[in-house]
């Protein structure tokens, strides 16, 4: 893995204006993107192709065996081709030069030897070359596959700020899923309100605590003082460590067990922004105190649970 690691950030570090040429070369045609790549290099090029379309771009996968044999039928006048090829002479390629020419096709290279003789017949080459693959043997295409799939996605995601394709464009296209969701469904709409929460004061004895946690099974309390205003969240993680550290819990309160400052969430975010909260972090969490913006009100709590709960599937 660090091997792959290496080779990418070499990759990132050769990156020049052919990228640029690259993504001024495929938004400037109206029409799609041909990607192709045998082998290996063949699943890599599906990805992007993949890839490509779901970010703005649309595009198709063209087996290069399969296109001399009908297949060049989805080609259109003007659409750029991506060739993807680790050795830069693969045959089946080279086969696919003279055709696409005849349909007037930019030709973008993503090669791992940038003096082949593929990169002598395309417009633009995006080095994919690598110092070794990660094998022992060094001949299992594994550091090439990563860093071809890696500058890829580095043309995906400049194409994308290229078109200023949004969330709104992507929840366009992803209506469908988990992704789709996340995009579309906000806090509010599937958080825990009332007397579905666990309601406590800071002054709350521990076992009341407990006991109010049981009867609201949702991983945490809601500490909340004057103007219900957030204090601080008890979390089933907080009760295990008071536990721990205290052979005698009689005596303490919910101020002395909970998070204080716990980071929290808007009613109006998206529920794509609450996992961000509670999954983009060193540790982990499963709950976050949904607060209004300019009141700083405790409404409830979502969890991540009421993320994921639901029947689409994920993409």
């Amino acid at each position: 893995m660090e091997i792959e690691g290496q080779s990418i950030l070499a990759c990132a570090g050769r990156l020049d204006e052919n990228l640029i040429r690259a993504v001024d070369v495929i938004v400037a045609h109206p029409g799609k993107v041909i990607v192709s790549g045998i082998g290996k290099s063949g699943y890599i090029a599906r990805k992007l192709a993949a890839t490509l379309q779901s970010t703005g771009t649309p595009a198709v996968f063209l087996h290069p065996a399969e296109a001399t044999h009908g297949d060049l039928g989805i080609c259109q006048p003007g659409d750029p081709a991506i060739l993807i090829s680790k050795s830069g002479t693969t045959a089946e390629l080279l086969a696919l030069i003279q055709p696409l020419r005849g349909f007037g096709a930019p030709l973008i290279g993503i090669l791992g030897n940038p003096h082949s003789a593929l990169a002598g017949e395309v417009d633009i080459v995006l080095d994919a070359c690598v110092p070794r693959e990660s094998d022992p043997g060094n001949f299992t295409p594994t550091a090439s596959a990563s860093v071809a799939l890696a500058l890829g996605h580095a043309l995906a995601i400049a194409l994308m700020q290229a078109r200023q394709f949004n969330h709104e464009k992507f929840l366009h296209l992803h209506a469908g899923g988990q992704l789709g969701r996340n995009l579309s469904v906000t806090v509010r709409e599937v958080m825990h309100v009332e007397g579905e929460v666990a309601w406590v004061e800071p002054d709350c004895p521990l076992r009341q605590v407990v006991i109010a946690m049981s009867l609201h099974p949702l991983g945490a309390a809601c500490v909340t003082g004057q103007d219900h205003r957030l204090k601080g969240l008890v979390t089933d993680g907080d009760l295990r460590r008071a536990l721990e550290q205290h052979d005698d819990i009689r005596q303490l309160r919910a101020s002395d067990v909970m998070t204080h400052s716990p980071t929290t969430v808007t009613p109006e975010a998206l529920i794509h922004d609450a996992l961000s909260l509670m999954e983009d972090r060193p540790r982990q969490i499963s709950v976050l105190p949904v607060v209004e913006r300019h009141t700083h009100r405790c409404l409830g709590l979502i969890r991540l649970h009421d993320i994921y709960h639901s029947g689409a599937g994920i993409d």
